[in-house]
């Protein structure tokens, strides 16, 4: 059997550790090895003491730790929305109108174009660190675009959502009843085959998002079809994405800007629903950071993740986003590397990733630095890439 030594890790962050988000859950060991057969970790251990392989890898003392779970992203698409961000930067406000400008460019793509796009994509995430990705459709907003965009996240991901309640397309925005009906009837039947998840953009402040009611209609059609169910709550107002997830056990709303006290009650009730924090989008809307420390403090089970979308955050760098909680939303850098693999795959129903550990998948991810803590402390640096074993 081929195995490989990864060999000389100065510091290697298991996220193996008790519970919790204190630096202790990271499970740091130093001066350490480990063994990967065949894409699996079957030995963690001292550098001293590691055993002979056929293949080995050299760290020379940088750190490795688990790979990112990016578990919010929208990669799958056509076009430019550079202007809207220089508009957004001069002062416009985002109000989700400028989605229809994605899905006008991705309906007009060929599929060999879209299927190039994404692997594009996907291997610059790599590059940063990231080793699982979830993916959501949303920028057809008909029955073929939308199948045709989870066909092709199916081919490089298992986390595949469907979210045809993005928004109500140009088409239907007089009929919203029709458009509603058509999201859960046939585009449901033609994408779930191809989704692992349901999703929908729940905003009442916004004219193109969707109130509580028609959110809930949405997910409960999902649910029905065998999809599981995630939420885009809380983001341009106060709403009742927060509360509407968990009334459905929705494994994560994602967003979180504006919560209320009974927001950040009912979250920390309810640790299977995990708030996922995008501050990427925060960073390119200019507006107010999610309080991260307040929903520590209270319990919470956080997450972070990219958003990387044409329109709110062009951006696949998970390291950017752990320097972001950091700096803007009061997270320490262990929280944050936390957040990015084990509150992360947690938001994913999943116990798999997100951490090292011997029979587990051999998602590393080297740095080139000595310590985790430099993901906050050189922001905006390349240090972080997926290591291929």
């Amino acid at each position: 059997m081929a195995s490989t030594l990864v060999a000389g890790i100065g510091e290697l962050v298991t996220c193996a550790g008790p519970g919790g988000v204190a630096p202790e859950a990271l499970g740091i060991l130093r001066d350490a090895a480990l063994v990967v057969e065949r894409g699996w970790v079957a030995w963690i251990g001292s550098d001293a003491a590691a055993p002979a392989a056929d293949r080995r890898i050299d760290c020379a003392g940088r750190a490795v730790i688990p790979g990112f779970v990016d578990s919010h992203t929208h990669l799958v698409y056509a076009g430019d929305r550079a202007p809207e961000f220089a508009a957004r930067m001069a002062g416009q406000p985002y109000d989700g109108g400028g989605i229809a400008t994605t899905v006008a460019a991705t309906r007009g793509a060929d599929e060999d174009s879209l299927r190039a796009l994404l692997r594009a994509r996907v291997a610059e995430t790599r590059s940063q660190g990231s080793t699982t990705l979830e993916i959501k459709s949303g920028y057809g907003l008909d029955v073929a675009t939308e199948a045709r965009m989870l066909r092709l996240a199916s081919e490089v991901t298992s986390e595949t959502t469907y979210l045809g309640a993005h928004v109500v397309p140009a088409e239907f925005r007089d009929r919203r009843a029709d458009y509603l009906a058509l999201v859960c009837g046939e585009m449901l039947a033609a994408c779930a085959p191809h989704a692992r998840w349901i999703d929908v953009f729940c905003e009442p402040a916004s004219a193109h998002a969707f109130d509580g009611d028609e959110a809930r209609t949405v997910l409960l059609a999902g649910i029905d079809a065998g999809l599981l169910p995630r939420v885009h709550g809380n983001q341009l107002g106060p709403g009742p994405g927060v509360q509407l997830a968990v009334e459905l056990g929705a494994a994560s709303v994602d967003h979180c800007t504006y919560l209320s006290a009974t927001d950040v009650e009912a979250l920390a009730s309810a640790p299977d629903t995990v708030a996922t924090l995008l501050p990427g989008v925060e960073f390119s809307t200019r507006s107010p950071y999610p309080d991260a420390r307040r929903l520590i403090d209270a319990g919470v089970s956080l997450a972070i993740a990219t958003d990387c979308n044409p329109g709110t955050c062009n951006s696949s760098s998970m390291p950017l986003m752990i320097a972001l909680a950091v700096r803007e939303m009061r997270m320490t850098p262990a929280e944050a590397l936390y957040a990015a693999t084990v509150g992360s795959a947690k938001s994913l129903r999943r116990n798999d990733i997100g951490r090292i550990s011997v029979g587990g998948p051999a998602d590393l991810t080297l740095l080139d630095a000595p310590s985790y803590l430099h993901l906050a402390y050189r922001p905006g640096v390349p240090i972080a890439r997926a290591l291929q074993v």
